[in-house]
């Protein structure tokens, strides 16, 4: 039984310029994905899923509660870091300032919020989230750069982008007490 923490981060988005990034819906491929890791039997006993408010971790968190007849819980900690400052910024720009955001964590990007603030909103909302959990498995479901940071936190890890998932859609795993990273990144589905 399922009985530990996994980080979720959303698969597959439909990227669209003109919707805010936080907007943004799974994909056809994003949604299979999760409908795929949402019936893997390694995950009976879950008991808890939570999701940022982002419209794709809701949905995917979406998939993967429903399977178990769970509601999804939000938690406002658990967002992505701020970037609201760019937009969307094509994909190389975007992963420039991705490699700026992780490689100088103590300064804004382009006035992003900066990595060790994300950090340690999205450590403060996983501690309570974790603190008040009865018991059973617990799902966070999230995003890439501050699901890399919380993980970076818990594995005591400096924040690095070495560390980052490879692609959208990936998932680690973490002991609930005391919380602990038990597996990094994998791609799942």
């Amino acid at each position: 039984m399922f009985e530990q923490g996994i980080f979720v981060s959303h698969p597959e988005v439909v990227i669209d310029p003109a919707t805010p990034v936080p907007r943004w819906h799974l994909a056809p491929e994003g949604i299979g994905r999760m409908r795929r890791l949402a019936s893997d039997p390694g995950l009976e006993g879950l008991s808890a899923v939570w999701a940022s408010g982002e419209t794709k971790a809701i949905e995917a968190a979406g998939i993967l509660a429903a399977r178990f007849g769970l509601p999804v819980q939000v938690h406002p900690g658990l967002a992505e870091m701020d970037r609201s400052s760019t937009g969307y910024r094509p994909h190389e720009d975007f992963e420039r300032l991705a490699n700026a955001f992780f490689a100088r964590p103590g300064e804004s990007v382009e006035g992003w919020e900066r990595a060790v603030d994300a950090q340690a909103r999205i450590v403060a909302a996983a501690r309570e989230i974790v603190a008040a959990h009865a018991g059973g498995g617990l799902a966070l479901v999230g995003h890439g750069g501050t699901g890399t940071l919380l993980m970076c936190a818990l594995a005591g890890l400096p924040i690095a982008r070495i560390h980052d998932q490879t692609q959208s859609g990936c998932t680690w795993r973490f002991a609930l007490r005391p919380p602990a990273v038990t597996q990094a990144w994998q791609r799942f589905a």
